[in-house]
């Protein structure tokens, strides 16, 4: 009978590449067959998308139908497709047109009533349809993630009826929002009665959108403003079968959504994507009210030199090892970082929201803008840590790309799971090679590990309790390479505060994340200024014509190397981050007494 060809979205990496869902439909014994390296979810969806046909009130052809999913080599997964393949069976029928299909892309797995249910990685699709220039249909849950890609068109639905309702011309045209209107609707909560509106009881005994010639009525003095509602809400509107009257069709239509978010503002009520206040120079010190830091550095009490290294860490996103008795705070400042990190840019913001979106956990649009912060078990396997898998999926370090990857209890990792680290560290994303394909994600992230001095863990401790052997205390700290120590920037103790600290704090007050975060900002400020980049990022080559030393400078480092037996890596380490505190000085140069405080953090170096 005919061919319809219906685009639509696969998985690879974080990457969304294309995927022809073509439908042919000819004359033969009555079956379906889908060709184009389909897993089995995928070869499911034949009988999810026959029983949401026959539900919706729609003719399945009883003849030889073949979806073929192109290209072939690539691997396909999940439920995304039957959407897709809906509507193309039902183009290839001539149930609906063809003609404007051309211009969407398909996303959604279908429920056997027809409802549309949210899938995976939407935000990775909706950035490659907004570079291909179609509009995108997908299920409404997933509406709130893919409109954080500024200038995406989107049509969110729920039911199967909705989609085919507007491919079929209930509605002509469809206005475009204003950025005022955009911006109000995005306060609002889906109407609950209207969503009631478009599921019927299954008593209804006839429906003319079954017929092949569909003629949809619009009341044009009825269009109500277009929205993007939130995700929502435990509501169940889908449990019930569903059919839809030509009286009906332009109530469905009507909860359509096609959003142009070209220039959104942004309310936290109903997330959707926010235009932050940034340049390509500058850092923004104003957190957007929507992010509510819970955990403050004015709890911790005292241990005011490690609150320090922290402020220079975040200035340069440098990596940090806290050594420490237990209980003096390792855990409780790290948990802090996040406070004092400047916010993502949209562009890292969208890589970070990418990798979540594809994760198992999914991306919640709460966090848009904030550092993702990964504190796994010491017990992560190493696939966990750096991603793998059959079909690999981003680990750890990837989920914390652009953010925090905090390693407590640092030497009860494998030390294998550890040794993965290195490359990622210096290269800022890792490979997974499998034997079909090979997966790329990022892996730039600021490392922050914690461990005891000792097996007992009160090496060095006022109270005199470790008993440990110089042999025992080696071996320990042997269980994190040295290659790993040299690529860390800062190691640094913690010792234990006295009870008067601990009870009173300072006397004018511990000074809050704010405050930090103020001059984290502007140091962050100066170094994109000066390279485009955080200073921990800079390259052997940026080193030599920023880190720039007077003469005494140049002394003093000499003696250090050699005392300590520094490498060449911990040289080009040192430089950074007298830069970064140099920064923070807000000096021009970086002056003697900021290289002597950027040698003073290499404490494993100092005591090999």
């Amino acid at each position: 009978m005919g061919l319809a060809v219906i685009f639509s979205r696969g998985r690879s990496g974080i990457q969304a590449p294309q995927v022809l869902v073509e439908v042919h439909i000819a004359n033969g014994l009555p079956c379906l067959n889908m060709v184009g390296l389909a897993e089995t979810a995928v070869k499911e969806s034949k009988d999810r998308v026959r029983g949401a046909l026959l539900n919706s009130h729609f003719d399945f052809p009883a003849q030889r139908i073949t979806v073929n999913l192109a290209p072939a080599d690539l691997p396909k997964e999940g439920g995304r497709f039957d959407l897709a393949i809906a509507l193309g069976i039902l183009a290839a029928s001539e149930q609906i047109p063809l003609a404007k299909l051309a211009d969407y892309e398909c996303i959604g797995e279908l429920s056997l009533g027809g409802d549309l249910r949210p899938i995976k990685g939407v935000l990775p699709i909706a950035i490659q349809a907004f570079k291909a220039g179609r509009t995108l249909i997908l299920p409404k849950e997933n509406s709130a993630e893919a409109a954080l890609v500024k200038g995406i068109k989107l049509i969110p639905a729920s039911h199967l009826l909705e989609v085919c309702a507007y491919l079929s011309g209930a509605k002509s045209s469809v206005p475009q929002n204003s950025d005022e209107n955009l911006s109000k609707d995005l306060t609002s909560e889906l109407n609950t009665d209207s969503a009631n509106n478009l599921r019927l009881q299954s008593n209804a005994t006839s429906t003319n959108i079954c017929s092949k010639n569909i003629n949809y009525e619009t009341d044009k003095d009825s269009e109500s403003p277009l929205t993007i509602p939130a995700p929502s809400s435990n509501k169940d509107i889908s449990s019930k079968p569903n059919t839809l009257t030509d009286a009906d069709s332009d109530k469905a239509t009507d909860n359509l959504i096609e959003s142009d978010s070209s220039d959104t503002k942004f309310n936290i009520d109903t997330v959707t994507r926010i235009k932050p206040s940034l340049n390509k120079e500058t850092l923004v010190i104003d957190t957007p009210a929507y992010i509510i830091e819970e955990l403050d550095f004015a709890d911790v009490h005292g241990q005011y030199h490690v609150k320090r290294a922290f402020e220079i860490a975040a200035a340069g996103a440098h990596n940090l090892l806290l050594i420490g008795p237990p209980g003096t705070g390792k855990s409780m400042l790290a948990a802090r970082l996040p406070s004092i990190l400047p916010l993502l840019t949209e562009h890292q913001a969208q890589e970070s929201a990418a990798i979540a979106s594809i994760s198992d956990q999914g991306f919640s649009v709460a966090n848009w803008l904030k550092p993702p912060y990964r504190a796994p078990h010491h017990t992560a396997s190493a696939v966990a840590l750096v991603g793998g898998g059959s079909n690999p999926k981003p680990g750890e370090i990837s989920l914390a790309h652009n953010g925090t990857l905090f390693l407590d209890e640092l030497p009860e990792f494998d030390r294998k799971v550890l040794e993965v680290l290195r490359e990622p560290l210096e290269s800022g994303h890792i490979t997974i090679s499998r034997a079909a394909h090979q997966v790329d994600f990022p892996a730039r992230f600021q490392l922050i590990g914690a461990m005891n001095p000792c097996p007992c863990g009160y090496l060095g401790d006022s109270s005199g309790r470790c008993h440990c052997t110089s042999e025992q205390v080696s071996r320990y700290r042997a269980k994190v390479s040295g290659p790993l120590l040299d690529r860390i920037d800062m190691h640094l103790e913690v010792p234990r505060v006295s009870h008067d600290v601990l009870r009173r704090g300072a006397p004018e007050g511990e000074e809050s994340s704010a405050s930090i975060r103020t001059r984290v900002i502007a140091a962050r400020n100066l170094a994109l200024a000066r390279s485009g980049k955080a200073n921990s990022a800079l390259s052997a080559k940026e080193v030599k014509q920023i880190c720039i030393l007077n003469e005494a400078s140049h002394e003093l480092l000499e003696k250090a190397m050699t005392k300590f037996g520094l490498s060449h890596r911990a040289y080009h380490r040192i430089l950074k981050l007298a830069r970064t505190i140099a920064d923070l000085a807000n000096a021009k140069d970086i002056s003697l007494q900021h290289l002597s405080e950027a040698i003073s953090y290499r404490k494993l170096d100092r005591t090999k």
